[in-house]
């Protein structure tokens, strides 16, 4: 069985426009997701450095959610404030949950 699929979609964002990062982010959280997505976060590190990493179930339901008449929500996100978006696609070969 193939295995999850992680994407990371990066950019610099203007500290002037993360408000509207963020907004932007809980609209998508709030709308219609697609099939097979699992999990997304968006984080922000130094520099005005953002990613959105999403988690989806597999490479097939990826390749549905990219076929699909909109465009991917992460890089047009990311574009709407004025930020280069940079893809990265990853297999998930191992992972693990704490009990709390």
């Amino acid at each position: 069985m193939a295995g999850q699929i992680l994407t990371e979609v990066s950019g610099v964002v203007d500290p002037g426009r993360v408000a509207e990062l963020v907004d932007g982010f809980r609209e998508i959280a709030a709308a219609a997701l697609p099939d097979g997505l699992l999990r997304s976060e968006l984080l922000q590190g130094d520099h005005g450095q953002w990613r959105i990493q999403t988690l989806w179930r597999d490479q097939a339901a990826l390749d549905a959610m990219r076929a699909g008449a909109e465009p991917p929500a992460a890089p047009a996100l990311l574009r709407s404030v004025g930020a280069e978006p940079v893809l990265r696609i990853l297999e998930v070969v191992g992972s693990f949950v704490t009990a709390h």
